[in-house]
């Protein structure tokens, strides 16, 4: 009998990891987790379901909408990825984490299917997933896409309605270098007859989603077309205002569809999404004096609205906590960054994670200036030593990063 630690740990030695290592962990096809959602009895098909996906704010969106669910009373059930502390945060029933006896069985139970078919660590993933709603007979699950749409193993399920949050440059090595690219393999979660929300127009992939919407018969709605009242949300980056509106959107198109959701609901839902859902991450202020925020963003479009909240806050001096991936496209992230700030450099505890003194180097060719430590955690308490109470401490670049501040 394997303990949970040393379940999780097999489950990442598996057939690469994207997460920890990159490009050669990217599945081409779905046939694997096909292979055993067959295995496990479709389970896929025993519950009713949203499909999130996006470049940024998925994650956001998928918590808030699970919120709302749960403050209606529905049992809600909610897989996202990556995660940032404990791997059972992926899946989650009314805010509460799959136990360590449910992930430890379920590998057992199933291992040498899964060493045999050869599945990835995603894929045995999302396969647990939803075995496990089924099994807890969840009213409605929301699904966060993991990457891309197309081709990610969450898109084997068949929504109630699909979700879109927005097209950005991401993860170009996988999914297509421009736009309408990666718009065509995201909008591969529109499912025949299943209506889908876009969370925001561009001249760039308005066309795809047109498209690909008109071929398979789904209404298309794109959420910057509505006009919405205004709710307060306990998710404070100023960027959740789009993530808002997406939520809403999809939330009107739901109760037109017959899904019982209160005005009550959406209140309760929306202003109290951490406690419900235990979300962290996301403009994450775990301190007030010096004043420390944590945010995931890790792209040119969210690392570009997060500088931009920043601008706002008033503070002495400015420490920045910085660590990336090695697959980020750094001529366009790092102009993003304020020059006035003191930097931070580490790699983040994990293979793809880029050595701290390249993030140096290409850093001061922008004109930001730091040092480097051997691991976030030490950089994390440089900037502590050094910070008076008047100064703000900035930890970002990668969810891997504020994980190991967190």
């Amino acid at each position: 009998m394997k303990s949970y630690k040393e379940t999780v740990e097999w489950m990442f030695q598996q057939l690469p990891m994207f997460q920890r290592i990159g490009k050669d962990a990217f599945k081409k096809d779905l046939s694997n987790t096909i292979k055993l959602a067959e295995e496990l009895g479709h389970p896929e098909n025993k519950f009713k379901s949203i499909h999130v996906g996006g470049t940024n704010g998925k994650g956001s969106v998928s918590h808030m909408l699970a919120s709302v669910f749960q403050a209606t009373g529905y049992k809600t059930g909610l897989y996202t990825s990556p995660h940032l502390i404990d791997f059972r945060e992926r899946m989650r029933i009314n805010g509460q984490v799959i136990s360590r006896k449910e992930v430890v069985s379920f590998i057992e139970e199933n291992q040498n299917f899964l060493a045999f078919n050869r599945l990835s660590f995603f894929e045995m993933t999302v396969g647990m997933a939803f075995d496990y709603f089924a099994r807890e007979k969840v009213d409605i699950a929301i699904i966060e896409v993991g990457m891309g749409g197309r081709l990610d193993s969450t898109n084997i399920i068949k929504p109630e309605l699909s979700v879109i949050t927005n097209i950005g440059l991401d993860h170009t090595a996988y999914l297509g270098d421009n736009l309408a690219e990666i718009a065509h393999e995201k909008a591969g979660i529109i499912k025949e007859g299943v209506p889908v929300v876009i969370g925001e127009r561009r001249k760039e992939t308005t066309p795809v989603f047109e498209e690909t919407a008109k071929k398979m018969k789904s209404g298309l709605f794109f959420a910057q077309d509505h006009k919405l009242p205004h709710y307060y949300t306990d998710l404070k980056g100023d960027y959740q205002k789009k993530n808002l509106r997406t939520v809403l959107t999809s939330l009107k198109l739901l109760r037109d569809n017959g899904w019982n959701i209160s005005e009550e609901a959406i209140m309760n839902g929306l202003s109290n999404v951490k406690l419900h859902t235990g979300l962290q991450g996301r403009w994450d202020v775990i301190r007030e004096k010096p004043k420390v925020i944590c945010d995931t963003a890790h792209n040119a479009e969210g690392i570009m609205l997060v500088m931009k909240q920043l601008k706002n806050e008033h503070y002495q001096h400015l420490h920045m906590v910085i660590g990336v991936v090695n697959d980020k496209d750094l001529t366009k992230v790092l102009p993003l960054f304020p020059k006035e700030a003191v930097f931070y450099f580490a790699k983040p505890n994990v293979p793809r994670g880029l050595e701290a003194s390249i993030l140096q180097e290409e850093a001061k060719k922008n004109g930001l200036e730091g040092r480097v430590y051997s691991s976030v955690h030490e950089a994390f308490l440089a900037a502590e030593e050094v910070a008076l109470d008047e100064d703000l401490i900035f930890v970002g670049g990668s969810n891997f990063t504020v994980a190991e501040v967190l």
